[in-house]
């Protein structure tokens, strides 16, 4: 066995001792309420898909247009042979949605960061990062040559002291705050507003990551700008359309000068193959019924306030969501695996949360709740956690 395999392998065999090796199931068709998984067809309770719109008609429709139109791909990347009609009425589809000058589409949310972050704090500047921060905004920073400073989860005291620190120190050329709109694990949202104070006070930037609150928050789901009113007070508003958007690729929405700048320095869109024109136009389809009718977000928040509503009186601990993630709190990851496991059992697809992406004794189910879920498939969801809930003793 090669040199490098058997170094590899003990790293794997370290990480399967410790139970932390993913062991994804395999989807055997399109992700929706039910979809069939490795022969089972079972209720979707783990997936991004919120608005149910990644098997919608209207998306496959112009997917296929596109293809028939347009071809399967573009055969190079966007600044050279890459950008076609499609991508151009992308982006500006999602300035129009997001109510900014102009935006930039990567190919992938995680690309938007590693690629905009960089390029947007540099050599001189400070970037002042949530703690919570998802990964991909941890990478970004990473890669910047910034310098860099962290603030405890949401609490606007401790920002307000780094921003003070900072103000002391004349060198900074520019000072960057970066949140998370919609923090992944526990859903709760970022005080965007009071974030949005500060900034002005102390004379930083904002640059949110609004992954999860795009189609969710806001009117028509135009995310945690429009739900905080903060429309043309925030630098940087990026987003995904992997989640309630039902496809993929990674924007940043804001000023002409903004997009225009990360056109011309951002690596991660200059250097990677554009988007197939099946998936920028299904992104524009997504956009666009959004604008019409803004009924799967209303639905959205119905299924989540009473999920909710109904796993409190069972007594579940649902942690501090205000949102359609819903953390199912279980202590220990053993017992996150269980219960995932029991729930599987019983017809319902949820993933546990375990350390590290959680702190150890805060293990997990991460129920998603999704537009497309029944009032019939909520009750069915919940009598399959009370069931294996009260089995592990997480009620009683």
């Amino acid at each position: 066995m090669p040199e490098l395999d058997t170094l590899l392998l003990k790293e794997i065999e370290d990480l399967s001792q410790k139970d932390l090796l993913w062991k994804p199931r395999t989807f055997e068709g399109p992700s929706d309420a039910h979809s069939m998984v490795e022969g089972r067809k079972v209720l979707i309770f783990c997936s991004n898909n919120y608005l149910g719109l990644s098997n919608h008609p209207s998306l496959k429709e112009a997917a296929i247009r596109a293809v028939q139109t347009h071809g399967a791909g573009t055969g190079s990347v966007r600044p050279i042979a890459g950008t076609m009609d499609l991508h151009i009425e992308l982006e500006k589809t999602i300035a129009r949605f997001k109510r900014t000058e102009d935006s930039i589409y990567f190919q992938t949310g995680f690309a938007a960061n590693a690629g905009g972050i960089p390029q947007l704090m540099g050599e001189g500047d400070l970037a002042i990062s949530d703690e919570l921060n998802h990964g991909s905004i941890i990478d970004g920073v990473r890669l910047t040559k910034a310098e860099r400073a962290i603030y405890k989860h949401a609490n606007m005291d401790d920002l307000a002291r780094v921003l003070e620190e900072a103000s002391k120190k004349s060198s900074y050329k520019r000072i960057w705050i970066i949140t998370d709109g919609v923090f992944s694990m526990d859903g709760d949202i970022a005080p965007l507003d009071r974030i949005s104070t500060l900034a002005n006070a102390y004379g930083a930037y904002v640059y949110v990551d609004d992954a999860h609150g795009d189609g969710v928050l806001g009117s028509h789901g135009r995310g945690i700008v429009d739900h905080f009113k903060l429309e043309g007070k925030i630098e940087a508003d990026m987003g995904t359309f992997s989640k309630a958007f039902g496809v993929v690729g990674g924007t940043i929405a804001g000023s002409a000068t903004l997009a225009k700048y990360l056109r011309n320095k951002a690596r991660s869109w200059l250097l990677t193959g554009s988007a197939p024109p099946a998936t920028a136009a299904a992104c524009i389809a997504s956009l666009q019924l959004l604008e019409k009718d803004d009924t799967l977000v209303k639905k959205l928040w119905e299924n989540t306030k009473y999920f909710k509503a109904k796993m409190k009186e069972l007594g579940f601990d649902t942690g501090n969501s205000q949102s359609p993630i819903t953390p199912v709190m279980c202590g220990e990851s053993s017992v996150a695996k269980r219960l995932a496991d029991e729930l599987w059992e019983g017809g319902v697809y949820a993933v546990p949360i375990v350390f590290p992406m959680v702190a150890r004794d805060k293990a997990r189910i991460r129920a998603m709740i999704n537009a497309s879920h029944s009032r019939e498939d909520l009750d069915f969801a919940v009598a399959a956690f009370e069931k294996a809930g009260r089995k592990l003793g997480l009620v009683k």
